[in-house]
C-alpha cells in the first residue's frame, strides 16, 4: 500500500492482522526495508496483533529524497502514516538506525507510545570522528553504490559463521543492502550524523521497553543494551545467541518468543504485575 505524506513524500508500507489488534509499528535499520521484518511480522499477525511497516523514505520501494534526512523528518513521517490509518498509540520498534527512529518517536510523539522495542541500537550522540566517517561513507555510497560497501559488512551485519550456516538469510541482507539507492541512504548517514542523545529521555520513559541484542554484535554490543537497561526504569533485556546486528533474522525463532512473551505481558498489565530487573539470555 502507498501513502504520501503532506510533503509529498510516498511511502510503502504492509499493514497486516486485525484492524482491532494491538498496533505493532516496525522500522528497519540501515541499509534494509520492511522485508526484513519479515519473520515478524507472520509471528505478530498469527497472533493476532496488527503489525504495520513502513519502507523508510530513501529505502525499498518508498521515494527516495537525496540531500539530507534528519531522524526526526522518518519519525515525523511514521506520525504521519499511523494517523493516516486512523492508530493512536502503537507498540514502536526499530533496530539500529529504526531503533534510533524510535527513540525519536518517542521524544517527538511520546503520547503515541504504549511500548518501546530497542534492538541492537545506542542512544547516544555521534562523535566527530563517527560524523565524518558517516558523511564520507555517504559520499562514497553516491560515487560507488552499494555492492561494495555490501559485500565489506555483510559478515558484521549477520555473524561470520552466519553467513555460511545461513546462506538464505545472507542472501536476503545482501540483496537489501545492494539494492538500497544510494541517494536515500546517503541522506539518512547524513542526517543519522547530526541525532541527539536520547539518554535522558529514555530514563525518563513511562512505558515498558523491550530490549534485544545479539550476542555476538559487533556494531552495538551487549554491554550497550545493559547500559540502556541499568538506564531505563521498566525495561528487560534479553540477549540472543548465535546472532550478531541482525538477531531477528539470525534467530527469528528466539527473537519472536521474546516478542510475544513482551507484548503478552503488556497486555497483560492491568491484571498482574511484571517482574522487574531480569537479565535474560535466549540460547
Amino acid at each position: 500500500m502507498e501513502f504520501r505524506t503532506k510533503s509529498g513524500t510516498t511511502l510503502v508500507y504492509d499493514d497486516r492482522g486485525p484492524s482491532g489488534g494491538l498496533p505493532v509499528v516496525l522500522i528497519h535499520g540501515h541499509p534494509f526495508d520492511r522485508t526484513m521484518w519479515a519473520p515478524q511480522a507472520e509471528a505478530l499477525e498469527r497472533a493476532g496483533y496488527r503489525v504495520i511497516a513502513s519502507d523508510l523514505r530513501g529505502y525499498g520501494e518508498s521515494a527516495v529524497v537525496p540531500g539530507r534526512t534528519l531522524l526526526a523528518d522518518f519519525a515525523d513521517d511514521m506520525a504521519a502514516l499511523l494517523d493516516h490509518l486512523g492508530v493512536e498509540r502503537a507498540v514502536v520498534g526499530g533496530l539500529s538506525m529504526g531503533g534510533q527512529i524510535a527513540m525519536e518517536f518517542h521524544c517527538l510523539h511520546r503520547n503515541r507510545v504504549s511500548a518501546l522495542v530497542l534492538a541492537d541500537t545506542s542512544p547516544v550522540s555521534e562523535t566527530d570522528d563517527g560524523k565524518a566517517f558517516r558523511n564520507r561513507l555517504a559520499d562514497r555510497l553516491l560515487g560507488e553504490g552499494m555492492a561494495g560497501y555490501a559485500d565489506e559488512v555483510i559478515d558484521r551485519m549477520i555473524a561470520p559463521y552466519n553467513v555460511t550456516a545461513l546462506p538464505g538469510v545472507a542472501a536476503q541482507v545482501l540483496a537489501m543492502m545492494r539494492t538500497t539507492a544510494p541517494e536515500g541512504a546517503a541522506a539518512a548517514l547524513r542526517g543519522r550524523a547530526e541525532r541527539p542523545d536520547y539518554r535522558e529521555s529514555l530514563a525518563g520513559a513511562e512505558v515498558p521497553v523491550l530490549l534485544v541484542f545479539g550476542a555476538d554484535d559487533t556494531y552495538t554490543p551487549v554491554a550497550d543494551g545493559e547500559a540502556l537497561h541499568r538506564m531505563i526504569p521498566d525495561s528487560a533485556l534479553v540477549v540472543v545467541d548465535r546472532a550478531a546486528h541482525l538477531p531477528n533474522l539470525e534467530q527469528p525463532e528466539r527473537f519472536n518468543a521474546a516478542l510475544l512473551r513482551f507484548l503478552g505481558e503488556l497486555q497483560c498489565r492491568e491484571r498482574r504485575s511484571l517482574p522487574g530487573g531480569a537479565l535474560e539470555r535466549v540460547s
